[in-house]
């Protein structure tokens, strides 16, 4: 596991409008209001940089990225390209997007690629682990 960066003290001036709804977003998600603000400029900087790719939380409440207007993981579209001998266009097909789609997920691993390749990690044992309950869960039966 990756030990993450030191922080950085900076000093912003919010609009009272921009920092009562960051105060209420924080009460929200438990988050403190300096995750959540720092949380949020990390993914405003990089939808700046690629806008067709967007931030969800999945069920574990682990924020990830994906495609616009799809439910497709970056991880996932990364591995289906690979599983197409990194060819875009086969992987597109498969996947029922354009190639600009798939090229949009590929330009986002390109800068970002430690960390989705720790989220395949993460998602490997997650499967792992659920897979070893399953089979105790049968066991159990008989």
């Amino acid at each position: 596991m990756t030990v993450p960066p030191p922080s950085v003290q900076r000093s912003f001036r919010l609009a009272r409008r921009t920092a009562d709804e960051l105060d209420a977003a924080a009460m929200a998600t438990g988050e403190s209001r300096n995750a959540l603000a720092d949380r949020l400029l990390g993914e405003a900087l990089r939808i700046e940089r690629h806008p067709l790719i967007r931030f969800r939380s999945g069920a574990a409440g682990r924020r990830e990225p994906t495609l616009v207007g799809t439910r497709l993981l970056v991880r996932d579209i990364v591995a289906t390209v690979r599983a197409h001998g990194n060819e875009r266009t086969g992987a597109a097909e498969y996947l029922g997007l354009p190639q600009r789609s798939v090229a949009a997920a590929i330009a986002y691993y390109a800068d970002h690629g430690d960390e989705i390749d720790a989220d395949v990690v993460w998602a490997e044992e997650i499967a792992r682990d659920e897979h070893a309950r399953w089979e105790r869960q049968q066991a159990a039966l008989g």
